[in-house]
Formats: structure tokens, sequence, C-alpha cells
């Protein structure tokens, strides 16, 4: 098995991160626009299609608000997963800062590389998203 771990600093502050963050069904306008292209919800869980044509079905295993983390296991789609389970918790930091820790368990070894490209791209969209001079983006409401 293999683990992608992103430890992310952002702008803005823990609580509008975790807002984003824990609207696990509103993902493609609040956290990850343009990246994350549509989302359908069906119950626990989340149809998730992104922008390259992949498309995944993500059970959501945990929300904790207390934690500010959410888990989720891709359970079907167009990635071939023996096994998936991912997490994504949210830190307060000094000045108003946030920081995001993303950590991917991952079943063939063989896809660590391209879940690993795809949440470096989609770190990038949510830091983009998030920071818009240190408050939450309200354009993608």
């Amino acid at each position: 098995m293999a683990t992608v771990h992103r430890d992310v600093p952002i702008d803005a502050g823990s609580e509008e991160v975790w807002a984003a963050i824990r609207d696990w069904g509103e993902v493609h306008r609040k956290l990850a626009p343009g990246f994350v292209v549509d989302i359908r919800v069906e119950g626990d869980v989340r149809v998730v299609t992104f922008a390259d044509g992949t498309v995944v079905r993500e059970l959501i295993v945990s929300l904790d608000d207390d934690a500010r983390r959410i888990a989720y296991s891709v359970v079907g789609g167009s990635l071939d997963v023996v096994h998936h389970h991912a997490s994504m918790q949210v830190f307060a930091e000094a000045g108003g800062r946030s920081r995001v820790v993303w950590i991917t368990d991952v079943q063939p070894h063989g896809l660590a590389e391209p879940i690993a490209a795809m949440v470096d791209q989609g770190i990038r969209v949510i830091r983009r998203t998030l920071t818009c001079t240190g408050h939450f983006d309200r354009r993608h409401e």
C-alpha cells in the first residue's frame, strides 16, 4: 500500500476552510472548481467527476466538525483501486491562517504516482480558491 501525504498552508481562516471542505457535495463550486467539474450526491456517496474525465464514487466515512476532518473512500468508478482511504483535516494557524493535512492510502502501489499528481493539482486549485486576500472566495458559492 502507498500513502500520499500533503501538509499545506492556506492563507484563510480555519473556519472558512473547514466550511468549504465540509460542504462535501459542493466541492466543484466551493473548494476545487475547474479541477472537480461535477458532483452528484447519492446518500452517503458522492459521485465526483474530475476535469480529466475521471469519475469516482466516494463513500463519506466520517465527517467530524470538532476535529474539522472528513474521511472518504473510493468505492467505484474509473480508477482501478483495490483499496482507497483518504482524509482531509483543517488546523488553525497563527495569523488567521490554516493548515490542511490530506492523507491518502491507496492500493495497488502503482496508483500512488497518479493519485499524488491529482492531489497536488487539487491542492493548487484549493489554495487559489480559498486564498482571496486571506478570506474565503465567495464567488464560487
